[in-house]
């Protein structure tokens, strides 16, 4: 089984003077994720996309990964998501495959753009915008007053529930409260896209309504993870960091409040229905 950690020998350096000592690294690993579709009795499989990912909770990855991308409507659609047992050896736990229920039509057209995820989402502008548009199920309740309080207080409740962060230090975090600021599910992973896709995929297999949530990241609040919100119902997105002017562009288009720079008692409103 593959861990989300992994120990290594290194060479510690404090006054010009070197010594051996044992550290701890995030594990990353690519995910292939394939989808199984059409009737039951002739069951085909679609290579969809790689990811680099911290190993752990796959199952929810690849549920967030095919809802925020607009390929299912929701889990209902999705049968299983299983690993794929027949594999070569070297992938054995890096391929999982999603099973659609026979109902779903695939449209190939839904999948073209590069889905190798990286911090380069490949797309900009006007029609980026009008894309997540079509995309949307459904549009944003708006959340209402921002509570200070509330939302200054969720950072440091992230960060004790961080648990690899805090032996490694070298990973992102995705977090989803209640309006009361309570911890509902926390994710960790290498990849910002891949915590939030974590946190949204177990949230939809928990029955938990998305639309009364709140969701805090780690880092910046970029694009890409603004239409994750977006197509999930998210009504509130916080980011410890900064956002991107196109992110607050689709916030603003989609009725989502983004806040950002949360940290040390205060924060900005970038967009506030």
């Amino acid at each position: 089984m593959r861990t989300p950690v992994a120990p290594v020998t290194i060479t510690r350096v404090e006054g010009g003077r070197g010594a051996q000592a044992e550290d701890i690294l995030v594990t990353e690993e690519p995910l292939e994720i394939r989808l199984g579709h059409g009737p039951l009795e002739d069951r085909r499989e679609v290579r969809l996309s790689v990811t680099m990912r911290t190993p752990g909770h796959d199952e929810e990855l690849a549920l967030g990964f095919l809802t925020t991308e607009g390929l299912v409507d929701g889990p209902a659609q999705v049968l299983r998501v299983e690993p794929c047992a027949n594999v070569k050896e070297e992938e054995r736990g890096n391929v999982v495959r999603a099973e659609l229920h026979p109902n779903v039509a695939l449209d190939p057209t839904r999948w073209q753009r590069n889905f190798y995820t990286t911090s380069s989402c490949g797309v900009c502008g006007k029609s980026s915008i009008e894309a997540v548009h079509a995309r949307c199920a459904r549009p944003v309740a708006p959340w209402g007053p921002i509570d200070a309080a509330v939302l200054t207080a969720l950072p440091d409740r992230m960060r004790t529930a961080q648990t690899v962060f805090r032996h490694t230090g070298g990973i992102h975090a995705a977090a989803l409260f209640d309006r009361a600021g309570a911890l509902l599910l926390l994710r960790e992973d290498v990849g910002r896209h891949n915590a939030v896709d974590k946190v949204i995929g177990a949230a939809l297999r928990d029955g938990i309504a998305l639309d009364r949530c709140q969701l805090l990241v780690s880092g910046r609040a970029g694009f890409e993870l603004v239409q994750k919100c977006v197509v999930a119902g998210i009504p509130l997105m916080a980011a410890v960091g900064a956002p991107s002017s196109l992110a607050v562009a689709l916030a603003r288009a989609n009725g989502l409040s983004l806040v950002g720079f949360l940290r040390d008692g205060r924060f900005n409103i970038y967009a506030e229905p």
